[in-house]
């Protein structure tokens, strides 16, 4: 049986990391550095480095930042935000990343997709999807620019069609659910799932023990933030809670 995933995700906005709720007010609770070791050292099976603002400020990731990270961690760890070409791709994987996150800049160029995964392998090409539910209720539109740009895309369409291009795992963060700790969009998840066969990280909303057992229920890796900044949890606690529950974890 394959093991489920717990993964702290650090936000990272000028140099520290951030967390609000709906992509909005954002408050600095640390420091990436710091931070990506405390989770390493507390059991993670990833981590994930997002660049929240590069790509509305138009720069690149912070190169030195994930360097240092990478040196302090001896796990998976993903990188995302202002990552637009290949290059970028390269320079990520070559400061220590394992993976790259591609958000914004795959909506505007899919071939992006294509062309890093037949680079670098698909392990190493992951689809950021950030959605929000439509208005009527029929589904979730992608959003871009750290949330901030309507695509009118469908998100499920979307998906479908980043995996046929060589993304090898899917980042979903459910616009709706960030931050307000109310419990993971499982209906967005599971909807995803249902379609790929590629690994679902489930991101968005989790404020409690609970929230982990119901999103590793319809995904392969739940992702969270406050509750491990504000130090509700920690990352055995949460696993060891999942094994309680018949959850397949790595302890």
């Amino acid at each position: 049986m394959l093991t489920k995933r717990i993964i702290p995700c650090l936000d990272v906005k000028d140099g520290n990391v951030v967390k609000g709720i709906h992509f909005l007010g954002l408050k600095e609770v640390g420091d990436p550095v710091a931070l990506a070791k405390k989770y390493y050292l507390d059991g993670a099976d990833e981590l994930v480095f997002l660049d929240i603002s590069a790509t509305v400020e138009k720069r690149k990731t912070m190169v030195d930042i994930v360097n240092k990270v990478a040196k302090e961690i001896y796990i998976p760890f993903t990188v995302g935000g202002g990552i637009s070409t290949i290059e970028d791709v390269r320079a990520m994987l070559m400061a220590g990343a394992d993976k790259v996150s591609l958000n914004s800049a795959a909506i505007r160029n899919p071939d992006l997709i294509k062309e890093a995964s037949k680079r670098f392998g698909n392990q190493c090409i992951v689809l950021a999807v950030d959605a929000k539910r439509r208005k009527d209720g029929s589904g979730w539109n992608v959003y871009i620019e750290g949330g901030r740009k309507d695509t009118g895309i469908d998100c499920i369409e979307w998906i479908l069609k980043g995996v046929s291009l060589g993304a090898g795992e899917i980042l979903l963060t459910s616009m709706d659910a960030d931050g307000t700790k109310d419990g993971f969009d499982l209906a967005l998840y599971e909807a995803v799932s249902k379609v790929v066969q590629v690994p679902v990280i489930a991101s968005g909303g989790c404020g409690k023990m609970d929230d982990f057992v119901d999103a590793l229920k319809v995904s392969d890796a739940a992702l969270a933030a406050s509750i491990f900044h504000y130090e509700e949890s920690n990352v055995q606690n949460v696993k060891k809670y999942l094994k309680e529950k018949g959850v397949a974890v790595r302890i």
